[in-house]
């Protein structure tokens, strides 16, 4: 297991409006190969990035952006700037509200995100195969996806591509974990700058590493191999083979 450390360089965030930015790279995958670092980025929503963080956005040198939120949320929120060179997709996987099928307090918070994430499986096939099909294609890097909280749509699809490449679950678990200390900040912003607003439910602020590993598991066990999810999504081999060719050093 290679580890994933908050504190490294390459998970330090750039955007002082942004919580959970950071780097996808940098684990290790199939046959001791690493996950190039500065190719594929993960974040909450760019919205709230402006003029005074273009110089920082230039430098990462990105060229798409994959925004995985709903129509509603980019309607009410808005996107991220029209930064020359920057191509913008909105991609929306199919999915059910998470109100439609409340948390209850005291059960096991990673099973009822794991239960989450497999409907979102279910349901949002063909926007999570377009997502990875972006992401595998060499003239779209570097890339960046995002949706609110850059937790949970994020999320499944950064753990679908790491798991593509070979990384460990126990890896991609603690990497996808490393957003409830973000959604901590993101909660405290929140707090600071809109008091009058309502406290997140639990499952809007934590990742505990255990409900990755129970939806990649499950998934598995589903299709029988992340591979296999993908391609009944609609991701052909030619695109699972480039995403390796491309991402793996």
């Amino acid at each position: 297991m290679s580890g994933v450390d908050a504190t490294d360089t390459p998970h330090r965030n750039p955007f002082p409006a942004l919580f959970n930015f950071r780097d996808v790279g940098g684990l290790t995958g199939h046959d001791g190969r690493t996950v190039h670092r500065r190719r594929l980025y993960r974040s909450d929503s760019l919205h709230r990035i402006d003029e005074t963080d273009r110089a920082a956005f230039t430098a990462l040198g990105i060229r798409t952006v994959i925004d995985l939120r709903r129509p509603t949320e980019v309607a009410r929120d808005g996107r991220v700037p029209a930064y020359d060179g920057l191509t913008y997709r909105h991609i929306h996987p199919e999915h059910q509200g998470w109100a439609e099928q409340p948390y209850s307090s005291g059960t096991s918070l990673a099973r009822y995100l794991a239960d989450r994430y497999a409907d979102l499986a279910r349901t949002g096939t063909a926007g999570l195969a377009e997502a990875v099909g972006l992401i595998a294609d060499s003239v779209n890097a570097p890339a960046v996806v995002h949706c609110v909280a850059g937790k949970d749509r994020t999320g499944i699809v950064c753990g679908l591509t790491l798991a593509v490449l070979g990384v460990a679950d126990d890896d991609i678990a603690a990497d996808y974990a490393l957003s409830t200390e973000a959604s901590a900040r993101f909660s405290a912003w929140i707090a600071a700058t809109m008091p009058e607003a309502e406290e997140l439910p639990p499952p809007f602020l934590a990742s505990p590493a255990e409900a990755m590993i129970l939806f990649l598991t499950e998934l598995r066990d589903g299709y029988g191999s992340i591979e296999g999810y993908l391609r009944h999504a609609g991701v052909t081999a030619a695109q699972l083979a480039a995403l390796r060719d491309h991402l793996l050093n």
